[in-house]
């Protein structure tokens, strides 16, 4: 057999091997999300955090889903000229309907409306809730249209992004998706920023709309004021470019004292990784919250797979207990924060279309460690000698799935 049928035969095999892992993924995450979706057992701590004013931005954050969605319903209720909302997931349910309902009849009203949503995380959406009227702009983003698309990385990149900018002056992002479950029963972070730097939130929807929608009629790009106390990190997949994973870098690699993470999915790839255990070297407080049990089986498998050498090496691991805590963000020495859509896994740092808001200012710090500490009440805090003994079936485990890390 020649050398060019081995390396062609090399090659498919290659290719159906990369296949069934995505399959596997796709499968082992639809059917966890659907074993595992469960009502919360704690009452979730609604804390009532005063606004923040940032260089003439007012800063608002929020911990409890139910409050974020009646404010952002104001929003849109009174929006004037343009409402652009964009979210990963947005269910058919009571709070969805709102959500449609509203921005349908701000559209009647003549206020210019742009939807987003990702159609994959979507499937299970019935179709007609999907459908909006024609005097709405709507994108149900394919993050694969041909076949072969399906071999293209930058193909497999989901939208997950989470936003809502109206008349350019007022700009949410974070991890909440629209849905009754998410409000009343998750634990999420989300941010408010109403000002100049909201502009720089609907560039971003800009971009995004102008490059992937089939729409002729492109938007308006408005750029707003670079303040250096607020920027906006935006992962683009289909021109590779991922700033959310650098930020993290480098705000981790000038750590002093105390880094506090909280992520759903904790999947790091080895810079990530070994910028945290860097940090844990020199003497810094590095504390990673994550959920006891996610949404996703398949991801808290592979984030276990990390615990031994984090403990090992200095790194204190907070397992959140009685809900799923979903948020993604992070608070350094009491002066720099980060809320957005990324985990800190590799789909999202490498992978997914992603938004995050960097905030260099010592108050919105302040709330953040606030909201970690009331999160710590519903912790409880892994040890090393604890987990070295877990059962060894569960170590078997973690071993045969860990080849599909770059996968999440």
């Amino acid at each position: 057999m020649s050398l060019s049928t081995h390396l062609e035969d090399g090659f498919f095999i290659a290719i159906g091997i990369i296949i069934c892992l995505q399959v596997t993924v796709i499968l082992s995450s639809a059917i966890s999300t659907r074993f595992r979706r469960r009502r919360s057992s704690i009452s979730l701590g609604r804390l009532q955090l005063p606004e923040i004013i940032v260089k003439d931005n007012r800063v608002q954050l929020y911990t409890y889903g139910m409050n974020l969605y009646r404010d952002m319903l104001e929003d849109i209720y009174s929006a004037k000229k343009c409402i652009c909302i964009e979210s990963f997931i947005w269910k058919a349910d009571r709070i969805g309907t709102a959500f449609k309902e509203a921005v349908t009849k701000k559209a009647r009203e003549g206020v210019d409306v742009y939807v987003i949503f990702d159609n994959f995380a979507n499937m299970v959406v019935p179709s007609e809730f999907k459908r909006f009227p024609a005097n709405i702009h709507l994108m149900r983003y394919k993050a694969w249209r041909r076949l072969w698309d399906f071999f293209d990385p930058r193909r497999l990149a989901r939208d997950h992004r989470k936003l809502l900018v109206i008349d350019q002056q007022i700009g949410y992002v974070g991890g909440y998706n629209i849905g009754d479950l998410y409000g009343a029963k998750w634990r999420d972070t989300h941010v408010r920023i109403a000002g100049e730097g909201a502009k720089n939130l609907y560039s971003s929807f800009v971009d995004f709309w102008n490059a992937h929608s089939d729409e002729s009629d492109h938007m308006t790009k408005v750029t707003g004021s670079l303040f250096p106390y607020i920027r906006l990190y935006a992962n683009d997949a289909t021109r590779l470019m991922f700033p959310i994973r650098s930020m993290y870098i480098e705000a981790i690699d000038l750590a002093k004292e105390r880094i506090l993470l909280t992520t759903p999915y904790f999947i790091p790839d080895r810079f990530v990784l070994n910028s945290l255990i860097r940090a844990a070297k020199r003497g810094v407080d590095v504390r990673l919250m994550v959920p006891e049990q996610s949404n996703h089986l398949l991801a808290d498998w592979l984030a276990r797979t990390y615990f031994t050498e984090c403990l090992r090496q200095g790194i204190r691991i907070f397992l959140y207990q009685g809900a799923m805590i979903h948020a993604k963000t992070a608070t350094i020495d009491r002066t720099w924060s980060t809320i957005g859509t990324a985990n800190l896994d590799r789909l999202s740092l490498v992978g997914n279309f992603e938004l995050n808001v960097e905030f260099l200012n010592p108050e919105v710090a302040d709330q953040m460690e606030v909201i970690f500490i009331a999160d710590l009440q519903h912790c409880r805090e892994l040890q090393l000698h604890e987990w070295v003994h877990r059962p060894i079936l569960q170590k078997l485990g973690e071993l045969v799935l860990s080849p599909l890390w770059p996968f999440l």
